[in-house]
């Protein structure tokens, strides 16, 4: 006995029904024409994912019931599994259709609601109860939803309806080693129920999460059979011939690098395309961020979308000049120098009398970078392009940044990305074609706002840093236990201390995309006014 189930990795856009419904139209008619039986669609596929509070919205409910109806007209000579948001009775779920022959067959509800991490489905849906079991073609496929396969249970009870083949539909975003996670967490599932899996997962970016694709099959053994690419949009038609799936093509992980660059770069690019911004405005300094969210946003948007403002200061030294003019050589975009001194003039003369008797400190290096980002969102204004911030993760875990000067933008791309990272991520980039002069990557880092100035004179080393902020801001640990670990206490204290902070400015951050397992996004939640003190 032979069914044929279409894989639709789909690039879904929040609140686009019209749009993602003619997507899913148009990846069923390709399933149809490959002699597919089942097209499987990504959880709320119809809707995006997240959709938050519009959900909260009557009439967002209104609009997504209609477009589904409009689609169970059109579906032809195919079956469709639709992920979207049903309200029944006052209640919503997360609830995924079958759609055959111009009727609602069936809808399952999912049963597992996260609310950790970036999920926060209590807050929007109400639990499903029991399973959902679909025959096509003689063919006992049951239905679960994402959270669903993430613990036993709902796949149990699939099982136990008579299943004979666990259909999955997700929106599992990414970060670094989820891919390998999800495989080992439906082995999982596999060896409890002995039912081979289908898994599709949404690809594209919505604000600052990224879903890479990356769908799967394991055959009733928990080997992967079909493995498709992840951050792009996928088709795939797997045969399962007497409940097992023949076995298709593998696409092979890329390394941790490419991985979290692809990841950077589908980020971008639909953050710009989904809202419709005409291009992007990166502030170069002559430095590594700079230089690699530069290197990010042409691989995003290609180069004739892209523009480079260098602002020098009498502080800028003559190889960032240099090495920036070299860097937009190699690249090809459009490239501007505005210098500010005239600005920082102007205000040393406007504040003179407020300043008088005060000795000069950062008040003045921030001016310099608010002068810069001043000159950023004006060039924003005027063209519709929008600004990306050039800021790291470790500059926003310790407030080594200005509000409303580096931090003024619209998107921070590599605002998840350690520093230690932005050098290993820069490496990488160049292997595959030089974008970035070497001597970017190999002089100091500095913020030039004042002679002979380094990072170092106001940080510990970032590998230092970067050690500290990832066991106390992703993992939880404890100061006393990182300590343990044997980094200096002076350390972990200056870290820890600067971390809390510098909330108030990262709330005022903009939003960035999130590639580790804890993000300063939705899902860092730590409060402003905050009097507590970890023991030590």
């Amino acid at each position: 006995m032979s069914l044929k189930i279409a894989i639709a990795q789909i690039n879904a856009t929040v609140g686009d029904f019209t749009g993602n419904a003619e997507r899913i139209l148009d990846f069923a008619e390709r399933a149809r024409a490959q002699g597919a039986d089942l097209l499987l669609t990504p959880e709320l596929a119809l809707c995006g994912y997240p959709p938050e509070d519009l959900l909260l919205r009557e009439d967002f409910s209104v609009a997504c019931e209609s477009e589904l109806d409009a689609l169970v007209t059109r579906i032809k000579g195919i079956a469709v599994l639709v992920g979207h948001p049903e309200r029944r009775r006052e209640r919503c779920y997360n609830a995924a259709t079958l759609i055959s022959d111009g009727a609602r067959v069936a809808t399952y509800y999912k049963q597992r609601l996260p609310s950790y991490e970036v999920f926060d489905e209590e807050r929007y849906f109400a639990s499903g109860e029991g399973p959902c079991v679909l025959t096509l073609k003689g063919v006992r496929c049951g239905v679960n939803i994402c959270a669903d396969v993430w613990e036993a249970g709902a796949a149990d009870l699939a099982r136990a309806a008579g299943a004979e083949i666990l259909l999955v539909l997700n929106a599992s975003p990414y970060h670094i080693g989820k891919r390998e996670r999800r495989t080992e967490v439906l082995r999982q599932r596999v060896a409890s129920t002995r039912l081979p899996v289908v898994y599709v997962n949404l690809a594209g970016g919505q604000d600052e999460l990224v879903f890479d694709g990356g769908s799967f099959v394991l055959d009733s053994n928990g080997t992967v059979c079909w493995q498709l690419p992840q951050f792009e949009e996928a088709l795939a038609i797997v045969d399962f011939v007497d409940g097992e799936p023949r076995p298709g093509t593998i696409v092979a992980a890329p390394g941790i690098e490419a991985e979290v660059y692809q990841a950077l770069v589908l980020g971008v690019r639909d953050y710009l395309g989904k809202n419709g911004f005409p291009g992007a405005i990166i502030g170069l300094s002559g430095g590594i961020d700079s230089a690699l969210t530069l290197c990010i946003a042409v691989d995003a948007l290609g180069a004739e979308r892209v523009r480079a403002v260098m602002m020098p200061s009498p502080y800028t030294a003559d190889i960032s000049l240099s090495e920036s003019r070299e860097m937009v050589r190699l690249l090809g975009i459009r490239y501007d120098e505005i210098a500010i001194e005239p600005a920082m003039k102007t205000f040393a003369a406007m504040l003179q009398q407020q300043f008088a008797g005060l000795p000069a400190d950062t008040t003045e290096e921030n001016l310099q970078a608010r002068i810069r980002g001043m000159i950023l969102m004006a060039l924003s204004n005027k063209t519709g392009a929008l600004v990306l911030t050039t800021g790291n993760k470790s500059e926003m875990a310790v407030g080594y940044c200005t509000l409303y000067g580096d931090m003024a933008g619209g998107f921070a791309v590599i605002k998840d990305i350690a520093k230690t990272w932005v050098y290993r991520l820069s490496r990488w980039r160049n292997t595959c074609s030089q974008m970035i002069p070497e001597l970017i990557i190999s002089r100091p880092p500095s913020a030039e706002l004042k002679p002979g100035q380094t990072d170092q004179d106001s940080l510990p080393p970032y590998e230092v840093l970067d050690a500290i902020v990832e066991a106390y801001m992703e993992k939880d640990i404890s100061p006393r236990e990182i300590i343990a670990r044997g980094h200096a206490e002076a350390d972990v204290r200056r870290v820890v201390h600067l971390l809390k902070i510098s909330e108030y400015k990262r709330r005022q951050a903009p939003v960035g995309i999130r590639v580790t397992q804890r993000g300063f996004g939705k899902d860092w939640r730590y409060p402003i006014t905050n009097r507590y003190r970890d023991p030590y």
